[in-house]
C-alpha cells in the first residue's frame, strides 16, 4: 500500500498516512488526525505495510487554502495575545508558536522555560477569549531551534529545521569518539546544545578508532619509540614525535607499547 509523508507547516514534522485515491508529492491536502483536520502538503510516498494509519480525506480546495492562511494570520494574533498575557501574568515563559487545528477544534502552544510552570489561569484566559481546547507544551532548547530556525557553524540552515524529523539523544562521548577539543563554542549548535551532525558519522569513527590509541601514548615505530601527538581516526594514521622529529605513519606500521 501506498503511504503519503505530510507535513503541516514548512519544514514541519512528517506525519504518515494512507488514502483510497491517488496523490502526488506537493499536492495540498486536507487530512484526518487525532486533533481533528489538518491541512498540509504530501512531501514523499512510500510503500509500506498494512497499518492503522490516519488517512488523506481529500484533495485541498482552493476555499481550504485560503482558510489555512486565515488561521495562520488567526494563530500569529494568538501568539501575541498569549504573550501579553504572560506579561501580565508574570509567568517565567517564553512563548514561540502559536497553531490552531484546520477546525480550530485545538489552539496549541509552545512555549521554552528553565522551571516548571503553573499556567493554569492563562489557559483559562486564553479558553475564555477563543472558546476552543488550549494546550499549552514546554518543549526545549532543540525544539525551539527546530521551530525559529536559523544557521549553523558550518553557513548551512539548521539540520533539525530542513529534515531532521527525530532528534536523537547527543554526548559528549561522541564528541570524544571523533577527537574534537572539547571546546563549547565548537561543540554547541545555536541552541546551546551538542551539535545534531556528531551523530552522523559517529558509528564511523568509532569503528576506524579500534585498536588505535590515544594522543600521549608510546608506540613502536620503523624508527623507533616515540609519543603519539596527533590521531588521524578516518585514516588510521598517528603523528609521532620521534627524537625531537614529528613523523607520521599508518596504524599497521606501529605497534603499542607496553
Amino acid at each position: 500500500m501506498k503511504i503519503y509523508s505530510v507535513v503541516f507547516k514548512k519544514n514541519g514534522k512528517k506525519y504518515y498516512f494512507n488514502a483510497s485515491d491517488e496523490y502526488k508529492v506537493n499536492d495540498k491536502v486536507i487530512v484526518e488526525t487525532e486533533k481533528g483536520l489538518q491541512y498540509g502538503e504530501v512531501v514523499a510516498i512510500t510503500s509500506g505495510d498494512e497499518m492503522p494509519y490516519k488517512s488523506i480525506i481529500r484533495i485541498a480546495t482552493e476555499e481550504d487554502t485560503n482558510k489555512y492562511y486565515d488561521l495562520l494570520k488567526d494563530s500569529d494574533n494568538a501568539l501575541k495575545k498569549c504573550k501579553d498575557l504572560v506579561k501580565k501574568l508574570n509567568l517565567n515563559m517564553n512563548v514561540i508558536s502559536a497553531e490552531f487545528t484546520f477546525g480550530k477544534e485545538q489552539l496549541l502552544f509552545n512555549f521554552v522555560s528553565d522551571e516548571r510552570v503553573d499556567f493554569r489561569e492563562l489557559a483559562r484566559k486564553l479558553a475564555s477569549i477563543y472558546h476552543t481546547r488550549i494546550e499549552l507544551r514546554q518543549i526545549g532548547a532543540r525544539d525551539k531551534a527546530k521551530e525559529i530556525g536559523g544557521v549553523g557553524v558550518c553557513g548551512e540552515p539548521l539540520c533539525c529545521m530542513r529534515f531532521l524529523n527525530r532528534i536523537d539523544s547527543i554526548s559528549m562521548n561522541m564528541a570524544k569518539n571523533q577527537n574534537l577539543a572539547l571546546n563549547p563554542s565548537k561543540i554547541n549548535g545555536v541552541c546551546g546544545r551538542l551539535l545534531c551532525c556528531l551523530e552522523y558519522e559517529d558509528k564511523n569513527y568509532i569503528e576506524c578508532s579500534k585498536n588505535m590509541t590515544s594522543v600521549g601514548k608510546k608506540i613502536n615505530t620503523p624508527l623507533g619509540e616515540g609519543n603519539v601527538i596527533s590521531v588521524d581516526i578516518l585514516n588510521r594514521k598517528y603523528k609521532v614525535l620521534i627524537n625531537g622529529n614529528k613523523e607520521e605513519f599508518s596504524l599497521d606500521e606501529t605497534r603499542s607499547v607496553k
